[in-house]
């Protein structure tokens, strides 16, 4: 190979010639941030040759050029192996040129066409000098061509030509073609690229191959499609246009990645990763020595398998209304785990093997070990694994539905029973565990179970989960929850154990109206709802202990009816379970905090007498002294067991950071809650989805904007001064280029202070959400566990530094051992100016380090 640096100009001016994008590259996809940042680049180039510098040139990339099977002497034809992409919006910026000053200058228009686009004296495809991929070829052509009465609608190369043309109107106008001319120079010999070129001979899918290892990233599904039509020779040209190009036109890049690992597992291959998929697949052509018609059947069956893979992505596609409702729930729960259970099934039914009933009764089964599991509390960690295995070990001796729920009652599935959902039901803090559209499905179902004469339209209604009992309960609240204590257990402890579980919780879509009301107020507005739930919760006289688990048990039954059990005779150890999740939690405790018996019972869904009593039977467990009393006192009760023997409680604990007040109780700010210890072992982040609920929506006419409502809760429980402080800190933070995004909550809204594009999910950052009272005072949600899963903040040092920077504001004391967690401070603390000013200088620092990562 030669590698030599060139320009654009030198590279395709002169004879005529051809660079041609083989069937197997990906298609043009440059996004508007590229072209951004080049036409930025071109930009610069363009003020230099104004000012008459010559010495500056911009390296854009390399472009890896090998002779194409069709090269005539006459009529050089080039392979684009890697750096189409350059090419292709190059080109476009040139064409856009042309078309910009067409008018004003055409003789310099037909100019820019025969020197860099076209080969004038050829005719169909020869007549082009750049040759996209079969997909892109239609569309550039039409832009190569001259300016289109009508543009496309959409489409990645109508879009870079569109951005070009809006561009030149912006920064030259229809009046400046010498700017353009600039431009156009600027293009053409400021922007430098390596030109390696391969001889004939060299092995270019090699070459290919390479660019992947040295950096240039391309996807597996890249590499795989470049190896298949590396090896169709013969027939490339019919596969790609009778099988390749529809799928492609079906699925996007990631989606058709994922359709080749998926057909990997479905033909035996359990233990693939999808990052290993692209070698897994070449291993297995090449030990079997495929030949062309088995490259073809591969790609055949591919195609195939794509329109049930698009029935996973869209279940409107599904026609049989049964398995359609199932495959659309299982899409509402994000359960893209399940694709090769769903797939194995789908494809089962089109091979004649079950039938649609059959189909619809297995996903029942999948369906209800998701549900069981996520009420149960079972940990999410092990699913990709359960379902990966599926397709290999389904029972060749009994029909597929039955065959799947005896591999799901398998012992180590952990397909929880009856008995323990219905005891879940009862006790757990359901609004703790999943995700957030997961918890409402669960709810939306159990109202459907009510078979409700006029059902709701779930997708229309709006709905938000209610706490029937609010989070925040005020004295009327308490004072009914102290009749029912028992057993040295306070009214907050009872709230605490109870708020979160599924007799407590329901749908509605008026919880701004129904706020932390006492409940006679929350009766007459459920009584006004069509919920069928809330019709019956709005019956009953009063609502305390006896009542929310009576609907527990309402509820529990409904949900067995409605989500199959496993198989009976499956030996289970519910309890053992509970604990090793108290085990787990007890060892991610971080330094410097500790915890109460209430908080811990909360946390599991048990009563704080038996988390005590299995604290001190239990040898080697991690951290059991560092539990509590709620007032921060050793338990009288506390013993150490004979392998733990620890020594004094109190030194060990100042010994782990934990710090006492004068009155010998334990730092209540180094407490964590159950909402706290959730977090230390949650899989599932809700509040991380911020970029989801984050919006700029403004309402309709009429309606009260997000921005509104918050700024209007937030009034109700804090000061003028400090709503006044807070709309400063907002607009110091638009001024250092972020913006606000606001919750979709009504009872509690939110605010976040966000960097990144606005609508594009997992672009984005924020190092605060700010909550109003709700009765108690706003606060900022310091959100170090969301950072520790974002660059730069994955290392722990910069979580670090913006936590003592924030506890240099006065009144702000967060404990180092909630680094991994999401502590608050009061926004009243803003009413100060230095506070306000540190605020603002520690906001700036950490859109430094953002751009830093990101530039």
């Amino acid at each position: 190979m030669q590698a030599k640096e060139t320009v654009f100009a030198d590279l395709v001016q002169g004879r005529a010639q051809q660079f041609q994008v083989p069937l197997y590259q990906r298609t043009y996809s440059w996004t508007e941030k590229q072209l951004r940042q080049l036409w930025s680049d071109i930009l610069e180039q363009a003020e230099l040759i104004e000012r008459g510098e010559k010495a500056s040139t911009h390296f854009l990339g390399s472009v890896v050029l090998a002779p194409s099977p069709q090269n005539e002497a006459t009529f050089p034809r080039w392979l684009v192996v890697d750096g189409q992409q350059r090419l292709t919006t190059l080109s476009l910026a040139l064409a856009a040129i042309r078309d910009h000053i067409k008018d004003a200058e055409p003789d310099e228009a037909e100019r820019i066409g025969e020197e860099y686009l076209v080969n004038k004296r050829k005719s169909g495809n020869d007549h082009f000098r750049l040759l996209p991929t079969q997909a892109d070829r239609r569309q550039f052509a039409a832009h190569v061509r001259g300016p289109l009465a009508e543009q496309p609608a959409d489409g990645s190369v109508a879009a870079a030509y569109s951005f070009f043309r809006r561009k030149l109107v912006e920064t030259v106008g229809p009046t400046g073609p010498r700017d353009a001319f600039r431009i156009e120079q600027a293009i053409t010999s400021r922007l430098t690229l390596v030109a390696v070129t391969a001889e004939r001979g060299d092995n270019v899918h090699r070459i290919f191959e390479s660019l992947n290892n040295t950096g240039l990233k391309l996807s597996q599904a890249d590499l795989l499609r470049n190896y298949l039509f590396m090896r169709l020779s013969t027939h490339g040209e019919r596969v790609y246009e009778t099988y390749w190009l529809p799928l492609q036109d079906s699925l996007s890049n990631e989606e058709l990645e994922q359709l080749m690992w998926l057909q990997q597992v479905l033909d035996g291959d359990d233990r693939v990763r999808r990052q290993d998929m692209y070698a897994a697949q070449q291993q297995r052509f090449e030990r079997g020595e495929a030949g062309e018609p088995e490259i073809e059947a591969y790609i055949r069956e591919l195609h195939r398998r794509a329109a049930l893979f698009r029935r996973l992505l869209h279940p409107e596609e599904e026609p049989d209304v049964s398995v359609r409702a199932h495959l659309q729930r299982l899409d509402a729960w994000q359960a893209q785990v399940t694709y090769p259970a769903l797939m194995l099934l789908l494809d089962r039914r089109e091979r004649g093997e079950v039938d649609p009933s059959d189909t619809a009764r297995a996903m029942s089964y999948v369906e209800s070990f998701l549900v069981r599991r996520m009420i149960c509390r079972v940990p999410t960690n092990n699913l990709n694994r359960v379902f990966q295995a599926m397709p290999g070990q389904l029972p060749l001796d009994v029909p597929v539905a039955d065959g799947l729920r005896q591999l799901l009652s398998a012992e180590n599935r952990f397909w929880p029973t009856d008995g323990e959902l219905r005891e879940k039901i009862r006790t757990a803090p359901f609004y703790q565990f999943g995700r957030w559209h997961q918890r409402k499905m669960v709810l939306q179902r159990l109202e459907e179970s009510y078979g409700h004469p006029e059902p709701v339209d779930f997708a229309a209604a709006q709905l938000t989960i209610e706490h029937v009992m609010p989070q925040s309960p005020g004295d009327e609240w308490l004072r009914m929850l102290a009749e029912d204590t028992a057993d040295g257990e306070n009214a907050e402890d009872l709230h605490s154990r109870l708020q979160h579980t599924l007799g407590n919780l329901t749908l509605t879509a008026v919880n701004s109206e129904l706020s932390n009301h006492p409940f006679e107020r929350k009766q007459d507005l459920l009584q006004g709802s069509h919920l069928e739930m809330n019709q019956r919760i709005a019956a009953t006289e009063r609502w305390g202990t006896e009542e929310i688990l009576a609907r527990a048990d309402e509820l529990a039954d409904r949900a067995i009816a409605l989500w199959p059990a496993p198989l009976r005779g499956v030996g289970r150890a519910e309890r053992s379970r509970d604990w090793q999740l108290a085990h787990q939690v007890l060892a991610a405790l971080p330094h410097g905090t500790w915890t109460s018996y209430g908080d811990l019972a909360a946390f599991l869904g048990s009563g704080a007498q038996a988390v005590g009593n299995h604290l001190a039977n239990t040898p080697g467990l991690v951290n059991a002294y560092r539990v509590l009393t709620s007032e921060g006192k050793v338990s009288d009760g506390f013993r150490w067991t004979p392998e733990n023997e620890g020594g004094d409680v109190r030194t060990r604990l100042i010994a782990d950071g934990v710090r006492f007040t004068v009155n010998g109780a334990a730092d209540p700010a180094r407490r964590l809650t159950s909402d706290e210890l959730a977090l230390l072992v949650a899989e599932d982040d809700d509040r991380a989805d911020g970029e989801e609920a984050a919006q700029r929506t403004p309402a309709g006419q009429g309606e009260e904007t997000r921005a509104d409502r918050f700024f209007r809760q937030l009034a109700t429980d804090d000061s003028p001064a400090t709503v006044d402080a807070v709309r400063a800190i907002f607009a110091r933070w638009e001024e250092l280029g972020g913006w606000i995004g606001y919750g979709a909550g009504h009872v509690t809204t939110s605010a976040f202070l966000m960097l990144g594009e606005a609508g594009a999910p997992g672009r984005g950052i924020w190092p605060l959400t700010l909550y109003p009272g709700g009765g108690r005072g706003g606060t900022a949600e310091v959100v170090f566990q969301y950072l520790a899963a974002r660059e730069p903040f994955t290392d722990p040092a910069p979580r670090a530094e913006l936590l003592s920077r924030l506890n240099g504001l006065e009144g702000v004391d967060i404990p180092e051992g909630k680094l991994a967690l999401r502590p608050n401070f009061r926004l009243s603390v803003l009413e100060k100016d230095h506070n306000s000013e540190l605020l603002t200088e520690t906001l700036s620092w950490f859109r430094d380090r953002w751009e830093e990562r990101n530039s």
